[in-house]
């Protein structure tokens, strides 16, 4: 279902009087949500065991892996725009959207072979150039799918999803490494063949997003071409810089659960369950958090979401180790996760015009990328010149300073993203 920008507004007058319908689960967005499981089972299982290969199996320093995960953080940042208004302009986000789901899967198959830091970081790069070019057309199909008063709830639906998939990856890497200890090439062909089955239902079972009229509805005029200028307007802006200055002090997981493995020293092969801790507590919550983003407001969720995030780099490095600082970890970053990644979508696509929706919402994920990549690389320097405790205690301090600038930048942004 797709609405004019007068509908979104009768809806949200609607909704402020309290009539808003009753919450429909579009089929689209459930279609989606079965490729994103089946594409992070695939992409999981290899996050899972990134950090111990490439510092354990590989035998790489902190520095190699901190550049490692700054490209698996940020290398999309330089496709996500041109994919966004490639999507916008020809009007068939399916078709690109799967364009980088291929180019992901292509990438599991080099990774077989991959077995030094310049292969392994080329095959992770193409690996999140294609995340890089489906995300924002993914996203835009399910805003414009989603009814607009329960839209930070959809998003969770498809987020619910998407973190099953995330949470049984790690499961499947952890299962392969007990049956068979440094399995690592198991792991990267189990995960190729999920990456392929993920492709085939997006290509057989997602519908295209042209609108299809009936024979006696009256033709829509032409659709609007997307202009960078409909997306860089001053309450965009604002969005884009606090998502920035946040991003850049977002600690790759795999650094804090390096972290938790030291201070606990449990065995390798149980790395991949701290995985499933985070995506397990983000599965519970990504619907009530994007239902609480509707009715509370999506800035301020997104605010508490970081804060969260503050939490829990508190936790990793206590002087109290042990399972209540895991388990109070993870959680933390579950509730991150629940509360940032839909709900930024959500925000980015009500704040770009709807011919230039998917242009807005990989704005705002490029700009997060770019800032993980600088994050993620910038750490892993500093964990190798102070230490994992001193640079983690540094961040978590910086980033307590960061959130009242960014609370003061949203709340200047008065729009229906709030």
């Amino acid at each position: 279902m797709y609405l004019s920008l007068a509908d979104w507004r009768s809806r949200r007058t609607e909704l402020a009087a309290g009539k808003a319908p009753p919450f429909r689960l579009a089929p689209t967005i459930v279609a989606l949500g079965v490729v994103s499981l089946l594409t992070d089972v695939s992409s999981e299982s290899v996050a899972s065991v990134l950090p111990l290969y490439v510092t354990a199996s590989l035998g790489l320093s902190t520095v190699a892996y901190g550049f490692i995960d700054g490209i698996y953080q940020g290398v999309s940042a330089t496709v996500r725009i041109a994919a966004g208004m490639a999507a916008d302009q020809s009007g068939s986000q399916k078709w690109v959207a799967f364009f980088g789901y291929g180019l992901s899967a292509a990438a599991k198959v080099v990774l077989l072979a991959a077995n030094g830091f310049n292969s392994l970081a080329a095959v992770i790069a193409v690996d999140r150039v294609g995340k890089g070019i489906r995300t924002a057309p993914r996203d835009a199909m399910i805003r414009f799918a989603a009814q607009p008063e329960h839209l930070g709830r959809s998003f969770g639906v498809h987020r619910m999803l998407d973190t099953i998939g995330a949470t049984l990856g790690p499961v499947l890497a952890f299962l392969i490494l007990l049956a068979i200890p440094n399995g690592y090439g198991v792991v990267f062909v189990a995960s190729l063949a999920f990456a392929l089955v993920g492709l085939a239902v997006l290509g057989l079972f997602v519908p295209n997003d042209r609108r299809r009229l009936p024979a006696d509805a009256v033709p829509s005029p032409p659709r609007p071409r997307p202009r960078w200028r409909d997306v860089n307007t001053g309450p965009m802006r604002r969005l884009l810089l606090a998502a920035g200055i946040l991003g850049l002090l977002t600690v790759g997981d795999g650094f804090l659960y390096l972290v938790l493995q030291a201070r606990t020293s449990f065995a390798a092969q149980w790395f991949p369950l701290l995985y499933v801790g985070t995506n397990t507590a983000y599965l519970a919550l990504a619907i009530p958090i994007g239902r609480l983003a509707d009715r509370w407001g999506r800035k301020r969720v997104f605010l508490a979401g970081h804060a969260a995030l503050l939490a829990a780099y508190a936790c990793a490095v206590m002087p109290w180790a042990g399972l209540p600082a895991t388990g109070a970890t993870l959680a933390l970053l579950g509730i991150f996760y629940g509360a940032t990644d839909g709900v930024l979508a959500a925000m980015a696509g009500l704040l770009a015009p709807r011919q230039a929706a998917a242009t807005g919402i990989a704005a705002a994920q490029t700009v997060v990328a770019v800032a993980r990549l600088l994050a993620s690389t910038g750490f892993g320097l500093l964990w190798y010149t102070v230490g994992s405790d001193a640079a983690m205690w540094l961040v978590a301090v910086v980033l307590a300073a960061a959130l009242p600038v960014a609370a003061m930048l949203l709340r200047t942004a008065r729009t229906a993203a709030a």
